[in-house]
């Protein structure tokens, strides 16, 4: 099984609804606040190729995107097979 990481931040209703779709699968992840230093944020656009959104959802090191990408692997029955 992969690991999950998400970029994330306070007051973020996509980062939330993350939160609550990974669980719904009952998946553990790690979370990064981004708010809690401006280098945590220059990490996740880095790796996210420029992405300055939150939430970024990596497995492993593949960026996954953000919650639509995730919830979309969810819908489309690939979130588990994208996991392995």
């Amino acid at each position: 099984m992969k690991n999950i990481t998400m970029y994330s931040g306070p007051m973020c209703a996509f980062c939330d609804a993350a939160k609550r779709l990974l669980k719904r699968n009952n998946l553990e992840y790690k979370v990064i606040d981004v708010s809690t230093g401006p280098e945590l944020r220059d990490e996740m656009i880095q790796k996210a190729n420029g992405r300055r959104t939150i939430p970024q959802i990596f497995f492993n090191d593949e960026h996954i995107g953000g919650y639509q990408e995730l919830r979309d692997l969810e819908k489309n029955g690939q979130l588990e097979a994208s996991l392995k």
